[in-house]
């Protein structure tokens, strides 16, 4: 079964799923939202820890995938300082109804992916990455239609911020860095640094449903 997990099953947080919370609540998320706009509601807009890298886009993300992403900060799974502090503050149900807004979020401010160019064909280089990781088996062979919720949308996300993921998987033992999965620690450590650039490059490339939406930091 380990065999059949893919390398970019890294970006999709532990093993062990979170339920979805029994009342999502997106008007409510738009309400608590304000913690999270200064970072990922401005286009463009970069981080500097570990390294310099765009902020991910979340708006139209699963939803299912960012709530479980906000219980792996808040349980050290994903070691980040200021996602950690974030997310500590936050109750189950805060984070089922801040996914469940970005999930919405994205919904009619992007353009469909039916509507967007063709995905171009990887190099033989990048298929054969691919097909070591088994990556499409859970993420889709678009990669931005995994097979559940529970699997994030990678097509068309910054390329820097997935390089930045799948490398926190290699960080073992730094108390402020990494990302502390077994399984993926195990499937990306063959990798090298430059294969993991290569993938993130080609994903995110492809056209995807992703968007950072500006917001008002005040309504």
């Amino acid at each position: 079964m380990i065999k059949a997990i893919p390398l970019l099953l890294a970006l999709a947080g532990s093993a062990t799923m979170v339920p979805v919370a029994q009342a999502q609540d997106a008007a409510a998320g738009e309400k608590k939202a304000a913690m999270c706009i200064g970072c990922h509601g401005i286009l463009g807009y970069r981080a500097s820890f570990p390294e310099v890298h765009k902020v991910p886009m979340i708006a139209g993300q699963n939803a299912q995938y960012l709530q479980n992403a906000l219980l792996e900060y808040k349980k050290g799974e994903r070691k980040h300082p200021t996602m950690r502090a974030i997310a500590v503050s936050l109750g189950e149900k805060d984070m089922a109804d801040l996914a469940a807004y970005y999930e919405t979020l994205g919904q009619g401010s992007v353009k469909t992916v039916a509507a967007a160019p063709a995905a171009p064909a990887p190099s033989a280089e990048v298929q054969a990455l691919l097909t070591k990781g088994n990556c499409a088996s859970c993420h889709g062979a678009d990669f931005n239609k995994p097979i559940d919720g529970s699997y994030p949308r990678l097509a068309g996300q910054y390329a820097d911020y997935l390089y930045v993921a799948l490398k926190a998987y290699q960080i073992q033992g730094n108390p402020r860095i990494g990302r502390g999965n077994a399984i993926m620690v195990g499937q990306v450590s063959p990798f090298k640094h430059a294969e993991l650039k290569a993938l993130a490059n080609y994903i995110g490339a492809l056209p995807g449903s992703m968007a950072t939406v500006p917001q008002a930091r005040f309504r």
